[in-house]
């Protein structure tokens, strides 16, 4: 090349880097994103995220925490204080935060640059994985659907019933006080006026209570159009609550009486919480379609599968002209999220577990009862089954003195006249206990902590209530008050 030639290539070059070459905008590097406090990953989120999240962040104290690492059963912020969880993300932690397995398993992985793709190319960790899923599943629940979110195994699963009855048969029948996801159809069988909004939902549902068969025999017989039934095993968001005994025996009797397909919604109750892998496996049934997420990967990735019927899918999906129909999303069977999930599985039944959640539950639900007898006028119930219980407070709306209904006078609806709010954000500031709340019950604490859980961290959370509870109601309601104002200088 030219001495001319050389100057004109580079000073096309420059032309190019100052004209063309787009140019990279102001983005934070991964190290300058962890080094980020608490004030300034506030600033952020409400900027660019979701402003109005933040303000319960601050009614219930988490905005103040930066959490540094996780392990285990515990939370680690940035000073070093650790935050027992008995929370576990709606039951996602199942296997404790960043289990060494699962770790392993995931370094393993990306050193030797797996194929990842299940869309084209067929993958062997999918397969693999999905076959895991249905030696689990009891009966001729054989055929795997996997996605990456709850939400789309629920969509999987409606849309497999509609297509499996026809036209002529789409109605869904789903329950008061359910949830199953926030995308159009999941949402349509979600009982929230608040979530459903002004968002146009399917027409085909229909509404039952939950746990009430004759309800539910009585608008089959009268519905001929009536083609599935969708509930969770153990509602969630209604604030942990259980159907009566027999009653989901009853309700595939029924279902196969009338040929209504049953869609079970494990996404909170399966992957072993409540003492069996599957929750409904108590009554010794088998559904026509089972979905999971959350639990599902270890804690380290996220993917949910739809569990169905050989004779459903191959109806719908079984010839090559509507084999993808419901064929692999872009996301689905990924080689990394597929080896987590599969290394989890096994981490559940090598460590038992199942067996730990059902011997934990058992002893904390115990633990908590006592609690009740203790404090008759601020607990109401303690319900559940293995490692899902909610421990509902009483209502106090309608019974606080004077001076009490002032001092919370301006707090958020969800918060006010309800104890879950000020016992929950207690928990965490005095004794680093992190619980949950539930959606449609504002007195209930929800408790899903990781199946690892053993009896000390059961008594370090059932000591911890005890101490918020012993401050009684006024108490209770002023040494909360006090800490959240100043926490809002």
């Amino acid at each position: 090349m030219s001495e001319l030639q050389g100057v004109l290539v580079s000073t096309f070059e420059e032309l190019y880097v100052a004209l063309v070459r787009p140019v990279k905008p102001p983005l934070l590097t991964v190290s300058e994103a962890k080094a980020l406090d608490a004030r300034q990953t506030e600033a952020l989120h409400c900027k660019h995220i979701n402003p109005a999240q933040y303000h319960f962040f601050r009614l219930l104290g988490f905005h103040d925490i930066v959490v540094e690492r996780a392990e285990g059963v515990h939370y680690v912020d940035r000073s070093g204080r650790r935050i027992l969880d008995f929370f576990g993300g709606f039951g996602t932690m199942a296997l404790g935060h960043n289990h060494p397995r699962l770790l392993e398993v995931r370094r393993i992985h990306d050193e030797e640059q797996r194929h990842e793709m299940d869309f084209l190319l067929p993958s062997r960790y999918a397969a693999a994985f999905s076959a895991g899923l249905a030696a689990i599943a009891p009966g001729d629940l054989d055929l795997v659907f996997l996605g990456s979110t709850g939400s789309e195994a629920v969509e999987a699963a409606l849309k497999l019933a509609e297509l499996v009855q026809g036209p002529e048969r789409s109605t869904v029948v789903y329950t008061e006080k359910s949830f199953h996801g926030k995308t159009r159809a999941a949402l349509s069988v979600s009982d929230s006026k608040k979530y459903q909004a002004s968002a146009r939902l399917l027409p085909n549902r229909r509404r039952v209570p939950f746990g009430d068969i004759a309800a539910l025999e009585a608008m089959i017989r009268s519905d001929r159009s009536i083609g599935a039934v969708i509930l969770e095993t153990i509602q969630g968001g209604a604030g942990i609550v259980l159907p009566p005994d027999g009653y989901f025996r009853q309700l595939r009797a029924l279902c196969d009486q009338h040929q209504v397909l049953w869609i079970a919604d494990e996404i909170q109750s399966g992957m072993g919480r409540t003492g069996r892998f599957f929750a409904f496996e108590h009554e010794d049934v088998v559904p026509d379609a089972v979905v999971l997420a959350k639990a599902l990967g270890g804690g380290k990735t996220a993917i949910s599968a739809m569990i169905t019927r050989a004779q459903h899918f191959q109806k719908v999906y079984g010839t090559p002209r509507t084999a993808l129909i419901q064929g692999p999303s872009t996301f689905s069977g990924w080689g990394g999220p597929c080896c987590i999930a599969l290394e989890a599985l096994h981490v559940l039944y090598d460590d038992d577990l199942i067996g730990n959640a059902e011997r934990m539950g058992a002893y904390l639900l115990a633990r908590l009862e006592a609690l009740k007898v203790r404090y008759p006028r601020l607990v109401k119930e303690v319900r559940g089954r293995g490692l899902f219980i909610g421990f509902e407070l009483a209502d106090v709306s309608q019974t606080l003195p004077l001076p009490l209904r002032v001092l919370v006078s301006g707090l958020d609806e969800r918060l006010r006249g309800s104890l879950s709010g000020f016992v929950g954000a207690l928990l965490l500031q005095r004794h680093g206990v992190l619980v949950g709340f539930t959606d449609y019950n504002r007195n209930v604490l929800r408790l899903e902590p990781p199946l690892i859980v053993d009896e000390g961290h059961c008594d370090q959370v059932v000591a911890a209530l005890d101490d918020v509870l012993s401050s009684g109601l006024s108490g209770i309601i002023t040494d909360y008050a006090a800490r959240f104002l100043r926490s809002s200088r």
